[in-house]
């Protein structure tokens, strides 16, 4: 189970999608709001949306799974840990960070959900967008940050907004990691800004299972910058830290 970085949806997973369906079952929805999903009426919480992962593991009939996020699907995926443990096979954190937004970052997120009520995407572009992609990318990859635009560029402003207050009140992870009874990988671009690889390090160490991969030449979005070393270090944490997954 795969889930997406704010504030795009269940289509950046697309190489992800087709590369590691040779080892595994890939699910990659869409959380509240994005995409093809409902945003509902409830009040904005990363819980709410990891309960919702909850649910469709259930209509998939499907006990355990590994969890696993980019950005602000990292911390669905520690919401999950923290209310679901039983149902983790095993953790995936991409470009993610398990400690709380300081005040001016809870602030910014919040103009921002204003800003993008009130006058749709074009805060997105210009202030979301550029941290999104490492300098390699921006530089050699035009395609991939044209494709990483244009799903910026469709988020729900509703959804974007729901999901930047969700974030800005979400809670320190660190304990989250440390109760951990299951292998962990931390994935993060040596480009990433705004989950640096400092940070990463910092949450491997947290597990006795931990493992860290940095990839080369990406910044935040690392399965989408750099897809092919995403899903290499996925596929040698499955093979080497859990049972063998059944297709």
């Amino acid at each position: 189970m795969l889930l997406h970085a704010f504030p795009l949806s269940s289509a950046m997973w697309l190489a992800q999608r087709e590369g590691l369906a040779k080892v595994c079952r890939v699910i990659t929805p869409d959380l509240r709001g994005f995409g093809g999903s409902r945003l509902g009426d409830d009040e904005p919480s990363l819980d709410l949306m990891a309960d919702d992962v909850a649910a469709l593991l259930d209509a998939e009939g499907i006990d355990k799974a590994v969890i696993g996020g980019l950005s602000m699907g990292g911390y669905v995926t520690m919401a999950f840990c923290r209310r679901h443990p039983d149902r983790v096979l095993g953790v995936i954190l991409a470009d993610t960070k398990a400690s709380p937004d300081p005040p001016p970052a809870r602030d910014n997120r919040e103009r921002i959900a204003q800003a993008v009520l009130e006058s749709g995407s074009e805060v997105l572009v210009s202030e979301v967008l550029p941290a999104l992609i490492g300098p390699t990318t921006k530089e050699r990859r035009a395609m991939v940050f044209g494709r990483v635009k244009g799903l910026v560029q469709s988020a729900p402003p509703g959804a974007v907004a729901w999901a930047q207050r969700a974030m800005a009140a979400r809670p320190d992870s660190s304990d989250t990691l440390t109760a951990l009874k299951v292998p962990l990988l931390v994935i993060v671009g040596e480009e990433d800004e705004l989950s640096p690889p400092s940070d990463a390090a910092a949450m491997a160490k947290a597990v006795p299972d931990g493992r860290l991969e940095i990839i080369p030449k990406a910044g935040h979005l690392t399965a989408v910058e750099q897809p092919e070393a995403f899903n290499t270090a996925v596929t040698e944490f499955l093979r080497t830290e859990l049972p063998a997954p059944r297709p």
